[in-house]
């Protein structure tokens, strides 16, 4: 990890495109500014980590396909059993 000493109204330089400024200190806060692209996503850490916890929940759920019969009740095997049967 790089660590870099700034003080207010001094910035940060990321790739090209991304320049992080401090904008305020005042006791044990930071306010940063971010100028970058729209295109670049930007997220305070606990935001990205809960957009990530819910996605990875999304996914799970997506992968389990419910049973057939458990959609449309046991009937509907009944009556393909019973149209099998008049063949």
């Amino acid at each position: 990890m790089l660590i870099l000493a700034r003080k207010v109204n001094e910035r940060i330089i990321i790739g090209d495109d991304i320049e992080i400024s401090v904008v305020e200190i005042k006791g044990d806060q930071v306010k940063l500014g971010v100028n970058a692209p729209r295109d670049v996503k930007v997220y305070r850490h606990e935001v990205y980590e809960s957009i990530q916890r819910e996605n990875r929940l999304a996914a799970e759920s997506a992968g389990e396909i419910p049973d057939v019969d458990d959609l449309f009740g046991s009937s509907r095997s009944d009556e393909r059993n019973k149209s099998s049967d008049d063949r």
